[in-house]
């Protein structure tokens, strides 16, 4: 039996033998970090803030830009590349960019529900958390509460992605206050076959992590994601993720702003 093989069937004893200690407590301090996270009252108001990004999207540089968010989508001006301010052609091609954001917003919006699949991802795996994980006793660190999670082997993954996000081992921060999600991280401790192997792999030590902060107005909002997915695919092709954001400096905007008004405060 492969090394790899005998450490998940290790992880799913373990897992079935500690399934009467899953915390309630930890569970319900989960459940309702999440009702607070599906609240839509509660993600409404609108932030410009800067962000420096390296991932597919950049091509593996790494990017800053300030974002406007909008109820179009977010409006990102590029201002350095690999820590280099733009050449003079290059911002000016921005500036082209933001005019026909202007003049055509109906594609912008196109565009940006095509790049929503990354945060899709991330709410798929906090609404997984909620049937597919069991839970330890929740530990007091400074103003949070530690929750550590860990597959629950019960449960029945209904797709491919399911049964990479189910395969993670991590831990949980929500603040006791406002019992808000200030940090999630998880890490994969062995192989994951895909189709049983025949669709791919996913190796050992793939990882993410997202961390929430407060901002003015009262939101929590992404400061930090990483995310590291390294596996083989059929044919040998690759299967890898890499993702690096920092978001900062946040300054609420009016609810209403428009795509026009976020260029304007953008080009100020």
């Amino acid at each position: 039996m492969r090394f790899a093989t005998r450490v998940t069937v290790l992880i799913c004893l373990l897992g079935a033998g500690l399934r009467a200690q899953s915390s309630s407590t930890a569970k319900q301090i989960v459940d309702t970090m999440l009702t607070h996270e599906d609240d839509p009252a509660e993600h409404g108001n609108r932030y410009m803030y800067l962000s420096e990004e390296r991932s597919e999207r950049t091509g593996g540089h790494l990017w800053q830009e300030r974002v406007v968010e909008t109820s179009l989508g977010k409006v990102r001006l590029l201002l350095a590349e690999d820590g280099k301010p733009l050449s003079a052609e290059r911002a000016a091609a921005e500036r082209e960019r933001l005019a026909q954001i202007v003049a055509h917003p109906e594609v912008f919006q196109r565009r940006e529900q095509a790049m929503k699949s990354d945060e899709e991802h991330a709410e798929q795996m906090l609404a997984l958390l909620r049937k597919a994980f069991l839970f330890e006793d929740p530990r007091v660190e400074g103003s949070d509460l530690q929750i550590v999670f860990r597959p629950d082997p019960a449960y029945k993954t209904q797709s491919l992605e399911e049964r990479v996000l189910h395969a993670m081992w991590g831990t949980v921060l929500v603040d006791q206050r406002t019992m808000q999600l200030h940090r999630i991280e998880g890490k994969m401790p062995a192989d994951v076959s895909l189709g049983y192997g025949l669709l791919g792999t996913v190796h050992a030590g793939s990882s993410f992590s997202t961390t929430h902060e407060m901002e003015p107005g009262g939101d929590w909002k992404d400061a930090t994601v990483n995310t590291a997915i390294e596996g083989k695919a059929l044919l040998f092709k690759e299967i890898s993720r890499s993702e690096h954001l920092v978001h900062s400096e946040f300054r609420e905007m009016p609810a209403d702003m428009s795509v026009a008004q976020a260029v304007e405060m953008l080009e100020r």
